[in-house]
């Protein structure tokens, strides 16, 4: 029965991770919590069950992000728990395509690096013919990849041709081994635009191991909020909806 049950007050729920009443509120009115039970003077109470659904969204935050975060309890607490996996599916999949592009890019800045030292490395000042020729591209392809702003050559004032610095080279080489690695233009301009801000590629490896540090930390936060979560999911697949979590009386 209810008057079984542990009686939660908001500051309760809100004390345990240092939040305002009114966060906890807020919360329920966005989803995030199921409906609280109501005393006669319209007071909120709260269930184990709450507190529950509360420390998973806290915990999914970090793995997720904010809205997925409250889109899953949100799915959750209305009783539809194939979407809120599907959610949490779709987070490790996005996990899993920045561990595949963050180590691509590893691989093309280490082939820079090696390819900058060697003997024959690309000289400054080359036309765009001579430099798709040594890329193994047509010219054509270093337009689309200019169009884009991925490589930005300058003009001869003199003749009006496009010339690449050894910057415009090393930004063409690492487009170039990111789209051999089958990745879009649109996922590339950020990582050359790191490497720009950076000042180069030696600057760079300091930015992935960071970049590491980050995807890390996201795994493990979602092995946190995994066992959170399955605190607020029945243990019966078949459990039908709106039956779970709970619900106040009517």
């Amino acid at each position: 029965m209810d008057r079984d049950r542990p009686r939660l007050r908001p500051v309760d729920l809100a004390r345990e991770h240092g939040l305002s009443t009114q966060a906890v509120r807020n919360y329920e009115a966005d989803g995030v919590l199921p409906p609280s039970e109501r005393t006669p003077s319209g007071h909120r109470v709260y269930r184990p069950h709450h507190a529950d659904a509360l420390r998973a969204f806290l915990a999914l935050v970090p793995a997720h992000g904010h809205a997925a975060a409250a889109a899953i309890m949100c799915a959750v607490n209305g009783g539809d728990v194939d979407t809120a996996l599907a959610l949490v599916d779709d987070g490790h999949a996005r996990l899993r395509e920045d561990r595949e592009t963050l180590a691509a890019v590893d691989r093309a800045v280490r082939d820079l690096a090696d390819r900058a030292a060697a003997p024959d490395a690309m000289p400054a000042g080359l036309l765009v013919g001579s430099l798709a020729h040594r890329l193994g591209v047509h010219p054509a392809t270093l337009r689309k990849w200019e169009r884009a702003g991925l490589v930005v050559p300058a003009r001869d004032p003199r003749t009006g041709y496009r010339t690449y610095t050894t910057a415009d080279v090393r930004d063409a080489r690492l487009v170039h081994q990111l789209r051999r690695g089958g990745y879009p233009l649109a996922q590339i301009a950020p990582v050359v635009e790191q490497i720009r801000a950076a000042g180069g590629v030696e600057a760079l490896t300091a930015a992935l191991a960071g970049w590491r540090r980050r995807l890390t930390a996201r795994g493990r936060a979602m092995l946190v909020a995994a066992a959170a979560l399955a605190a607020c999911v029945p243990d019966d697949p078949d459990t039908a909806p709106g039956t779970w979590p709970p619900r106040p009386p009517g």
